[in-house]
């Protein structure tokens, strides 16, 4: 072989290695450079739940009251029991209303002969204008009277006004109740009510974001509503806000509301407490970053964005309100910028940085690799 093969073999291979050296100091480079996850920032119409401490009652507690005097003969449900409109609940003594009933029968009937006697004999001038009044009269009351026997007579038996859970009796068989007196009650939970209370200031946010057009409410105002139970789980229903109140209570600074959910099951019990989620308001056009994105400085909050060479620039940001754990910007981001993250202690305006995946992002990445 001669010299000057062997001169250029020698300087391909010299320049091979120089690259590769090249290329080695460079990963070495960019190894060295802080890492930081970057956020991508984008523009899009948001939903804005909200979320409540609740609690259930009845839709209806409706008081069982005795209509008659009486003495109880006998309960005929277990306190606590769920129990049917129109389901006897107490059986009343009925021995003096029966009574009452055979004797307002009996005046009846002789103020029924009489009139029936009187009304032909006055269509034939045979008796006078006065005992004909007289006899329609006596009959009219007879009748009513008659009526009001019946009446009280069925109030012996105490039914339940609505279907719901009853509760404990207020007195025992045997005891002579008054008109009026208060046996038990009756709680109707199907549908159930969930009230809750909104913060003043936050309804007053959300109704300056939608005067401003950056928040639409929903349709007739209708929000639709979710329940999460005590035990952690998710009622399956779905539910509607029917009532928000046009006042804040004073004492409190809250407004009242409700929800109505459909519970004929019984899952929802009266006085329980839940977390209610209360979905409807539409963020448009909005632009939502994480709260860790955001640095608090005495001039102000900033972000750190990134340019297409990884060098940190700092971006001030003007915030609105936090969404779950994100802030909504009102200016200083326009949709399209990668902001970081994880990583902002060693990130300093004008240096360089190396992008890399967050944690989560990289475990659901691992995870199909290490299912194979």
């Amino acid at each position: 072989m001669t010299m000057r093969p062997l001169i250029f073999l020698s300087l391909v291979l010299g320049l091979c290695l120089a690259l590769a050296g090249c290329g080695e100091d460079k990963k070495a480079q960019q190894a060295m450079l802080p890492p930081v996850a970057v956020f991508d920032v984008t523009v899009a119409d948001v939903p804005w739940p909200a979320e409540y401490q609740a609690q259930a009652s009845g839709s209806r507690a409706v008081e069982v009251r005795a209509r008659v005097e009486a003495i109880i003969e006998k309960r005929l449900y277990e306190e606590g029991d769920f129990v049917k409109q129109g389901q006897l609940m107490f059986q009343l003594e009925r021995d003096q209303y029966e009574a009452k009933v055979q004797q307002a029968e009996a005046q009846f009937n002789n103020a029924e002969r009489e009139w029936k006697r009187i009304r032909p004999l006055y269509e034939k001038n045979a008796v006078s204008q006065k005992e004909r009044d007289s006899a329609r009269a006596a009959y009219e009351s007879a009748k009513a009277e008659l009526r009001q026997a019946k009446i009280n007579l069925d109030y012996c038996q105490v039914t339940a006004p609505v279907s719901g859970y009853s509760s404990k009796e207020n007195f025992t068989p045997g005891n002579l109740v008054g008109n009026n007196s208060l046996l038990t009650y009756v709680n109707q939970t199907d549908p159930m009510y969930i009230d809750f209370s909104i913060a003043a200031p936050e309804r007053m946010r959300r109704q300056q974001l939608a005067a401003a057009g950056r928040l639409r409410f929903p349709e007739n105002g209708r929000y639709k509503a979710r329940l999460r139970l005590l035990d952690g789980t998710l009622y399956k229903g779905e539910g509607e806000v029917t009532f928000i109140d046009s006042q804040v209570q004073p004492s409190t600074g809250v407004i009242k509301a409700r929800a109505v959910f459909a519970n004929a099951d019984g899952h929802i019990m009266p006085g329980q407490y839940v977390r209610l989620y209360m979905e409807g308001d539409v963020l448009k056009n909005a632009v939502l970053i994480p709260q860790k994105c955001v640095v608090l400085t005495q001039k102000g909050s900033l972000v750190m964005g990134l340019d297409k060479d990884n060098k940190v620039y700092a971006i001030p940001v003007t915030l609105s309100v936090a969404v779950g754990d994100r802030y909504l910007v009102d200016s200083g981001l326009k949709g399209g910028e990668r902001i970081i993250s994880e990583g902002l202690v060693k990130a300093r305006p004008g240096t360089q940085v190396r992008v890399q995946e967050p944690a989560a992002q990289q475990q659901q990445a691992q995870a199909p690799a290490a299912q194979k």
